[in-house]
Formats: C-alpha cells, structure tokens, sequence
C-alpha cells in the first residue's frame, strides 16, 4: 500500500504542473491511474485511521468505565474489519479487465416458458445486486418469452469493478421448484446462462472486417413495452469467425443501436483474446484451479427445502428470498478468493 501512495503523490504533483494539460491524451491517462489508486489508498487510509483512534480510545474507555463508549468503539472495529476484508476481496481483483464496466447477459435454456420465467427472476436478481453496490444499471436488449418471462435480457452495469464482481457469476443456473405454470402442481427444473463481458476503453484497439459480420435489422420493442417504434431499428450483429452474437435495442436509432453492438463485439472479441491469454500463463504456472466459464455453477432450490448452493465453491445459503433480492456477495467473494 506504501507504493501506491507514494505514486499516488507523485501523480498528483504531476497534475498540478501549469502545462499539465498541454497534452490532453497524456493528462487523462494520469488522471485515470491516480484514481485507480484512489480506490485503494483511499478506503486504507480511512480504516486505518478509525483503527488507531479506537486503538487510542478504547483502553481510556474500559478504565472509565464507560460501556455505552466501549460498545460504540466495538462496533467501529467490526466496521474496520468488514472494511479490510472487502479490500481483501479487491486485492483480487487484479485482472487486466477487472476494472471495467461489464455487459451482463441472460439466456433461458431448457424448460419453455418455465425457463424464461427463471431468467427473468435472474434478472431482477442482477438488477437489485447491482443497486446494492451502487452502479448504474442500463437495459440494452431483450426478447420476451412467449407465454411469460423472458427468452434473453442484457444490461450495462457501470460501476468500481463491475466486470470483477459481475464475472463471478458467468455459467450455468439451475431452479427446481414447483412451477405456477404447471396446473398439477409438479416441480419442475430448469436452467439459464449468464454470460459477462467487459466493456472496452477506445484506446484499445480491436480490428473487426466488415466481411466477417452479418448485420440483422428487426422491430424493436423492448421489456415491458419500452422504446416501441414502427421502424426496424433493432440491431443484431453476428460475427462469423466466432461465432460471438450481440444486439441492442435501446436506442432511438439504428445507427446508435450498430454502434452499441459494435462496442460489445469489441468487448467480447478483446476478452477471448485476454482470456486465452491468461489460460496460457495458468497453464505455464501450474494453476490448480481450472476456470470452466460454461458449466453449471449454482443450484437454487425453492422446493421442497430452500438452498441455493454455489457448486464451485460449496458456499451455500437457506435464504433463498435473500438470494433473489440481489444478496449474492457471499457467493461472489467466495469465487474470488479461491479463482481469483
């Protein structure tokens, strides 16, 4: 922590150069690192501040006898101690990407309309966690089911280490429940993916040719009734050497809509690439670990007991209401520590 608050000082006396921003590019490439390591030094400093001032307080409180003071200074400590460990939990956010705004998508799967109200309550699920951690949730695309629910659902979460936290969560997820679509009253299984991209900066380049998309253009509708136009607008975009598919809807216009899927398939283009990479050095270093992006990764179980389980990490919880109000950080944390 010592050296990112030397070079934190020593970017901000560079910032306070009279011809600091001359070169513009160059400025804001030093704005960016010194608040990258704001993110760190700042929350140090102010845990460690609270921790010596208890450290000071607490003994002349006991000999005072002073127990409501006592318990406030214990409740301090506790809060210190979340503190650290939720920066222990960013210490492994280390990732080339790890920093980054994220697009979040949600795919039903097997089980028909069952499926499509599962990852619509997946949905809602990302969209309160995102609230919780205080980032910005935009809607970019979905289609609906066609009883109920959703077929697929994507966002744009814009947040500290959105892409960090988010990437925890791609795979596969499994309900079993006893369905409100089925008039027998059986229970039923069904599953959706989730996949998660980073969202990339300009200043990295990825060169995508012409002839390697196929461009589709469709009514766009939106969740819920939203952005209803009569004209096709919608994009989607597929990118024939990968296989990658994106689409966008949100916006007014089918320019606006080409250049959001153009911004995703960049993204998923230059993750493949950073995850290759990756794979490559884990390999080289012996990693015991194996990352499998595409397996199922989570049961939820509504009937006839309440458990969600990770089956990863074996982290398990009996509050399932919880769960699907957006409470996953133990599931998130727990994947970090042992992947990340």
């Amino acid at each position: 922590m010592a050296s990112k608050e030397a070079r934190v000082r020593e970017l901000e006396t560079l910032m306070q150069l009279p011809d600091f921003w001359d070169k513009n590019e160059q400025a804001q490439k030093v704005i960016a690192e010194c608040n990258k390591l704001r993110a760190w030094t700042v929350p140090y400093q102010t845990l460690n501040k609270k921790f010596q001032d208890a450290k000071v307080l607490l003994p002349e409180a006991v000999e005072l006898e002073d127990s409501s003071f006592v318990k406030e200074l214990l409740e301090e400590l506790k809060t210190v101690e979340t503190g650290l460990a939720d920066l222990e939990i960013r210490r492994m956010l280390a990732g080339e990407l790890d920093d980054k705004n994220c697009y979040l998508s949600i795919n039903s799967g097997a089980g028909g309309t069952e499926a499509c109200d599962w990852a619509l309550m997946l949905s809602r699920m990302y969209q309160r966690w995102a609230a919780k951690k205080g980032w910005k949730v935009e809607f970019i695309d979905a289609v609906e089911g066609d009883v109920a629910g959703l077929k697929s659902i994507t966002f744009r979460f814009s947040g500290d280490f959105a892409y960090g936290y988010a990437k925890a969560e791609k795979g596969v997820h499994r309900l079993v429940r006893i369905s409100p679509f089925d008039s027998n009253a059986k229970r039923h299984t069904s599953f959706a993916s989730v996949d998660v991209s980073p969202e990339i900066t300009d200043d990295i380049e990825i060169n995508v040719r012409s002839e390697d998309l196929r461009i589709d253009t469709y009514r766009a509708s939106g969740a819920g009734g939203q952005h209803v136009n009569k004209t096709d607008s919608a994009v989607r975009m597929t990118h024939m050497p990968s296989g990658i598919i994106v689409s966008c809807q949100a916006e007014r216009s089918q320019i606006q809509n080409r250049e959001a899927c153009m911004k995703m398939l960049r993204s998923k283009l230059y993750e493949m690439e950073v995850l290759q990479r990756e794979q490559a050095l884990r390999v080289l270093g012996g990693e015991k670990k194996e990352i499998a992006w595409g397996s199922q990764i989570r049961n939820y179980v509504f009937q006839p007991y309440t458990l969600v389980k990770d089956t990863r990490t074996k982290v398990e919880s009996g509050d399932i209401n919880g769960v699907m109000d957006g409470e996953i950080d133990d599931f998130v944390n727990a994947y970090l520590k042992e992947y990340g």
